[in-house]
């Protein structure tokens, strides 16, 4: 006599979801106090929490002059807007936001020390035109900003990854900027500078793929081929400038939404 096989009510468990790559390795450098002090005071004021819903703008930033009533409709701000992924110790930053004060900025950092150090030079500065999110920038393009809402992004010298192995780690990949496309308005841009060719050659191959976008360098500088002039806000930063002394070049690479 053959025994009944009992159903199996224990099923293979699920593969694990496979964690993204991130471009990024949060390091844990030592926050000084002055930056910690920024952090404290200006914090409150200047730091965006990272949200799962779009921000609103208007309460964001409350220098705003609200526009047409169809603008505040798509909740879309008035003045200019421009994302910066990866500011740094925001040296560029500070300066860029200063040199164009109707220009409101929404910075992307991960590293506590950088972020201090921005809202440091936004004390000393009295800037008011600058909001840092503290987050992995993906997740906030993601979740935090809706279709056509940028006027410009800005991507300054993103890690290179320079090993083979690790150039999947390279930020710059046509997913994201597929991404950014969409948050474009029509006539916004994308700005990177890199100071690693290989990269620079990448980030050109990149952008040229992406049917939203069209190289503006191309027609007014066909000699750099591809590449544009350094736009007159990105100041040379110290370390830009030691790496040109010692003969390393720096390319920028400006797109259009179209």
């Amino acid at each position: 006599m053959t025994q009944d096989t009992a159903p199996d009510t224990h099923p293979m468990p699920a593969a694990p979801e496979r964690r993204a790559i991130r471009s990024f390795v949060k390091r844990t450098g030592r926050t000084t106090a002055g930056q910690t002090k920024a952090l404290s005071e200006l914090g409150p004021r200047f730091l965006l929490p990272y949200q799962t819903n779009t921000l609103d703008f208007v309460a964001a930033y409350p220098e705003y002059i609200r526009a047409t009533s169809q603008n505040n409709a798509q909740n879309t701000p008035a003045k200019p807007l421009v994302l910066e992924i990866g500011f740094g110790m925001g040296e560029a930053t500070a300066h860029i936001a200063a040199l164009l004060p109707d220009t409101h900025f929404l910075c992307c950092e991960v590293h506590d020390p950088g972020v201090g150090a921005l809202l440091k030079r936004i004390g000393e500065q009295n800037l008011k035109n600058i909001r840092i999110c503290a987050h992995d920038a993906v997740e906030v393009i993601d979740h935090m900003l809706p279709l056509q809402c940028l006027d410009g992004v800005h991507i300054f010298f993103p890690d290179p990854w320079h090993k083979a192995r690790h150039n999947k780690r390279r930020l710059i990949q046509g997913p994201l900027i597929a991404k950014l496309a969409t948050r474009l308005k029509v006539g916004g841009y994308i700005h990177c500078a890199t100071d690693w060719q290989e990269y620079a050659e990448q980030i050109l191959q990149v952008l040229t793929d992406e049917p939203l976008l069209k190289n503006t360098a191309l027609a007014t500088y066909p000699e750099l081929l591809g590449y544009a002039p350094k736009p007159f806000y990105r100041p040379l930063t110290k370390f830009e400038n030691r790496g040109l002394k010692l003969g390393h070049g720096v390319w920028d690479i400006v797109f259009e939404r179209v």
